[in-house]
């Protein structure tokens, strides 16, 4: 190998082994915390520096090593998990001032945030085992941040033998699909099922796959420990929440080619992530504390972003993976804001809704919904997805029982009917953007989809 092929080599590999490094030397003190955070965000900038120039000008201009490929995707993801990780640790080091153990903290921050951002790159099974076990890892000593809460000692427990287990069959889906390609290189993969199909052994690998996915994303049967861990610091629950069980989302799109060829892997992921969305969607509506319905709603949100890759609705379900990280980013670290609001919400009352405009709603946000699909000429997503939409903001336009000083029904409903054109207008103009993504939506697994949803529905009202 040339000089010029081992440089570009070791500038894409040098900025995660000088973020370990320097982790390394935070958990010993060996470095003034704010100094090493300061130098971490500079190296994940230049990684993702790196993991542009290969998406835009070509491999070639910036070849990175074997067993890492940056997509357009990974790359959005990238920028996205560095912003959410500086903001996470600039309030971290409000949140935690005084705090003993300081360093311990960033250090495993630190790791967390490198291992995604290689999670992000993986192009080869050995990569992608080996990054998302370094999350978990890394994420055990920030659950455990707290040693005298013991509630939340027990359910950082119960997560450790998730991702062993998800380890596991992750693992097994490796060796599995390892042997019928004779590569670990997932490039390798696609290509082999584009050429041949799937065999026995890798729709093994696909199921084994979809429940070390189900294990990682804390769907029901196995959301237990998602719940029991909110005792963990307020920036770790937002890191949790907005970042690592994301994840799943992500490599079930980085999958969608073993997805698209294996019914049975596609089928358990849609009964999983439907019945988690509905169930958890429920339950959330029951919590009181301001962190446990939080955590209720990352299961129910992660329950429709797996459905929706079951479904082959990848862009939406990236979208969703952006939207709901934000999200959920703000949500946490603004708890306290939220619980002020809900009081103030409680001391002026909550008015009965109009059992008209409960049946009216869903017809009238359905007819929007698909009118502007038509109108648009965009073919984002089926018919069946619309109506989906539909129902989701339909809440939308439910009316208040009408009190004295109330807007009219009419203003209501106009000013109802306008978020829901807006909400529309922009999923369509964001199901455009450019990250690399082809759709292939199952046409009768949608139906069942909308039928579920429908009940789901039904249940709110």
């Amino acid at each position: 190998m040339s000089v010029s092929e081992i440089l570009p080599t070791a500038g894409a590999l040098a900025p995660i082994s000088l973020m370990l490094a320097a982790a390394g030397l935070a958990r010993v003190g060996a470095v003034p915390t704010d100094w090493l955070w300061r130098g971490l965000q500079v190296l994940s900038w230049t990684a993702l520096l790196c993991a542009g120039v290969s998406v835009w000008l070509g491999p070639d201009a910036l070849p990175l090593p074997v067993g890492l490929q940056a997509t357009t995707l990974g790359l959005v993801l990238g920028v996205l998990v560095q912003l959410l990780g500086t903001v996470i640790g600039a309030f971290s080091a409000r949140y935690l001032q005084g705090e003993p153990g300081q360093r311990r903290y960033v250090a495993s921050l630190a790791i967390v945030l490198a291992a995604v951002q290689l999670l992000l790159v993986a192009d080869h099974w050995v990569v992608l085992v080996a990054a998302w076990a370094a999350v978990g890892a890394a994420l055990q000593p920030l659950l455990c941040f707290y040693p005298d809460r013991a509630f939340a000692q027990l359910a950082a427990h119960k997560k450790r033998i998730a991702d062993r287990v998800a380890d596991g069959l992750l693992l097994c889906a490796a060796a599995l699909a390892w042997l019928e390609v004779g590569s670990g290189s997932l490039s390798a993969l696609w290509a082999h099922i584009d050429r041949e199909g799937l065999s026995v052994a890798l729709q093994c690998s696909a199921v084994a796959l979809v429940l070390a996915v189900v294990l990682r994303t804390a769907l029901l049967p196995v959301h237990g420990w998602l719940i029991q861990v909110m005792e963990a610091p307020t920036p770790v629950s937002a890191l949790l929440h907005a970042g690592v069980v994301n994840l799943g989302g992500f490599v079930l799109i980085r999958f969608a080619p073993l997805l698209e060829a294996a019914p049975l892997a596609r089928t358990l992921l849609l009964v999983f992530g439907l019945s988690t969305a509905v169930l958890a969607g429920m339950v959330m509506l029951t919590r009181v504390s301001i962190k446990v319905r939080l955590a209720w709603s990352t299961v129910a949100q992660m329950g429709f972003m797996v459905a929706e890759c079951a479904l082959g609705l990848y862009q939406l379900a990236a979208l969703h993976l952006i939207g709901h990280s934000l999200y959920k980013a703000h949500a946490f670290l603004t708890a306290s804001s939220v619980v002020r609001q809900t009081r103030w919400q409680d001391l002026l009352g909550r008015a009965d809704i109009r059992p008209a405009s409960l049946a009216a709603a869903p017809l009238l946000t359905v007819g929007t919904v698909l009118a502007l699909s038509w109108l648009s000429g965009l073919e984002a997503w089926p018919w069946w997805w619309s109506v989906v939409l539909g129902l989701a903001w339909a809440p939308l336009l439910w009316l208040p029982k009408a009190a004295p000083d109330s807007p009219s029904c009419a203003a209501q409903s106009a000013a109802g009917l306008l978020m829901v054109t807006g909400l529309t207008g922009a999923a369509l103009l964001l199901h455009m953007l450019p990250l690399g993504l082809a759709d292939a939506p199952q046409q009768a697994s949608g139906v069942a989809a909308l039928l579920v949803l429908a009940a789901l529905y039904l249940g709110l009202v």
